[in-house]
This record gives C-alpha cells, structure tokens and sequence, in this order.
C-alpha cells in the first residue's frame, strides 16, 4: 500500500478545517438570527415590539436589525436637506479645470441625509430619480450675500420638495419631488399649473397648499394663486385644484414662511423681524382672512407646528435665541426660553415628538430642545454632515433598511 505524502495530509486538514469553519458560521447565523430562544418570530416580535429601540439596539445583531424592519413601530428620525458648505463648493470650483463640471456642481447644491437617533450616525439618502434630472441652485456668484431658497415640507409622513430655483433663474421643480421612508423611494407629486419660487408652501390635513410665488417671470394670477394637493387620494388621482386666491400678489417677494395649524394656513410676507403682513386662510370655508394681532406681533423668526396634529405653534427669535409658544385663546405667546446662544441665527425649526429641532450656527449645527419639561432646554447639540450646511429639517419615520 501507498502511503501518503506530508503535503498530502496538510492539505487534508486545511480541507477539514474550513469545513469546520463553515459549520460554525452557519451555526452562528442561525443563532444570530433568533430573536428569543424558544418562541416562534410573530411571539418574539409582539414581545419586543412594546420596548425602546434604543435598549434593543445594543443587545444582539437579530434585535438590532428587527428595529430596522416592518414588524417594528417604525420610531422617529431627523431628515435634513443639505447644501455643500461655501469653503467645500469653492474649493471643488478651485480644483474643477472643466467648465462644464463646474456649473453642474452649481446646478445640483442639495443633498439629503438621514441622522438615526438610535445609533447617532448619519446616513445619505438614495439619489433622486434622474429623469428628469433635479438642477437645482442654492448659490451664484452674482449674489454673494445671498442664499437661494430650497422649498420643502413635511406631509402625511413624507418629505416633498416644492420649489427652488435653476442655474438660469427658472423654476427647478416642474412637478413636487417627495422621499417615502416607509418605502425607500422617491415619487413626483402632480404637475404644477405653475411651476414656481418664491412662494408660500406648507401642509394642512394631509393636503399640501402652495400659495402666491414667481413663474419663470412674474404674473399677477401666480402671485394671487392658491393651490391644494390632496395627498392622501391614490396616486393616479393626485392633481392640483384651484382654491380662493389671495386679494393681492404682497407673498411673492421671497420664500414667504407659511404653516399649518388647527386647520388653517398661517402665513407670513417677510422674514425675521422686520414689520411684516400676515394672513390666513381656513381650509374648511375656503376664505382668507387677516391675521391675528398678537400671532403678528410675535412671528419674528422661522415658526412651525407639530408634526401630524398642527396643534401647537413655535417661533424661535433668531436675535434674541428665545423660544415660544402661541397661546390661541389668549392671542399671545409664552416664552419658553428667554435666551439661548444655540438658538440664535435659528434659520429654520422642525416641530415633533415632544422636540423642537433648530438649524443653526450658519446651518453648520441643529440644536434639539425638549418642550415637555419645564423650563424647556437644550438636550442635544448635532453637528450636521461634514462640509454640508443644512437648509431645511424634517422629523420623520426611520426608513426600512432590512428585511426580516
């Protein structure tokens, strides 16, 4: 009889170990992918789907990706628009020989992140469809002091797009860009009668309203228009109705802030503190109607309402750093912090979960502050992504990564 050689024998336990590795492994994913020990997945998920994310998170890989899935209540995240900060979009132009790249550099200035708040990282956004292809400008050479409005809103759990500008001054949205969570993906809205800028947009019941506004040039019927997106219809039934215009075109100077509350649409000509017109329209008699004196008075920075039931309003003053609150029955507002430095030069609140979120710091930080207790403070200081300045927030269902 033969007898076999050393390297023959070697190479026999190398055999026998990788297939020892790879029980192991199979063994291991099998384990890693039980939730409880014992209990079939539809009682485990019953189970855990009653506890806090956070405590599941750092328990096991199983418990960790189920928070990801459909069988868990989805929890709440912070969606942000972005710009490239100004150090990052010139140092791109600085190093960009070719014409051509450097202007779709300008054209494409917005990105889109997603903080998790579970394990405090962010995470970029799938791209937007590219037909058509989104063009749209935050910054020109021919305005250095001034940053071009990037539109958007929050309805019925999902993030919409609505208007900002192209390289050539134009409207960039033909037709409302929103990102679903829940699902992944991106979807168009309905064709605008008028695609537009400078307007007034905001979300009311589960319907989207744009109000006055720029075309590609001005029009007097544009600035006076009022719009209505029914969201909650089916998509094949989604189309832009018409409603009760406003007496005059004052709404179409800038991005005007407007807002949803109690079922009305709050809104505001002028930025900041500067005297400003007011007016509001109810969505149940289809009439405009003057503002309020003392929500007027007191809307002297970026404002907005909580997320799903509108039922209360907040300004942060941009100057002083408070932060308020509207007391309808009363017409007035109840200053919840008196001053803070995180809250001053806020460009922009989100409203949601108990929290107030605030861009600021130039866009550069979001200051998140609990309203539940008293005094309300600042819990949490974020920076936003590197070499990006947010522009708008969005506080939304965490989006479904994994399947189970």
């Amino acid at each position: 009889m033969k007898l076999e050689t050393g390297s023959n024998f070697t190479a026999m336990e190398d055999a026998l170990k990788r297939i020892k590795i790879q029980e192991n492994d199979r063994e291991s994913s099998i384990e890693s992918s039980v939730l409880i020990p014992g209990l079939p997945d539809h009682l485990a998920h019953l189970c855990l789907s009653n506890l806090q994310p956070s405590l599941l998170y750092g328990v096991s890989k199983s418990w960790r990706r189920l928070i990801y899935t459909s069988f868990f209540p989805p929890f709440y995240s912070l969606y942000v628009v972005c710009s490239p900060t100004t150090t990052s979009s010139s140092s791109t132009s600085a190093n960009t020989s070719n014409k051509h790249t450097k202007v779709d550099h300008e054209q494409n200035s917005v990105e889109f992140f997603c903080l998790d708040p579970i394990s405090s990282k962010w995470k970029t956004l799938p791209n937007p469809p590219s037909d058509p292809p989104i063009r749209v400008l935050r910054r020109h050479p021919s305005f250095i002091s001034r940053s071009l409005s990037i539109q958007s809103l929050t309805v019925s759990e999902r993030m919409v797009l609505i208007a900002a500008t192209t390289h050539k001054f134009l409207p960039a949205f033909e037709r409302p860009l929103g990102f679903n969570p829940l699902s992944n993906e991106w979807f168009f809205g309905p064709k605008l009668p008028t695609p537009r800028r400078w307007c007034g947009t905001t979300s009311v019941h589960g319907n989207v309203y744009i109000a006055s506004g720029i075309g590609s040039v001005y029009d007097g019927d544009v600035a006076r228009s009022l719009e209505k997106w029914d969201v909650k219809k089916k998509a094949n039934e989604w189309k832009w109705e018409k409603m009760a215009g406003l007496k005059d075109g004052r709404f179409s100077r800038e991005a005007v802030d407007a807002i949803g509350y109690r079922g009305k649409l709050c809104m505001v000509n002028i930025k900041g503190r500067a005297v400003k017109q007011g007016a509001i329209y109810d969505i149940t008699k289809d009439e405009w109607e003057e503002m309020r004196e003392g929500m007027l008075a007191g809307w002297n920075g970026p404002a907005a309402t909580t997320i799903n039931d509108e039922s209360e309003m907040y300004v942060v003053d941009e100057i002083k750093g408070s932060l308020s609150k509207y007391i309808s029955e009363i017409d007035e507002w109840e200053e919840l912090i008196e001053s803070c430095e995180h809250l001053k030069g806020a460009e922009q609140i989100s409203v949601g979960r108990g929290r107030v979120c605030v861009i600021c710091s130039g866009g550069r930080q979001i200051a998140v502050v609990d309203v539940t207790v008293k005094p309300a403070n600042v819990i949490r200081v974020v920076n936003t992504p590197p070499e990006m300045e947010a522009i708008a927030l969005h506080i939304l269902p965490r989006i479904s990564i994994v399947s189970h």
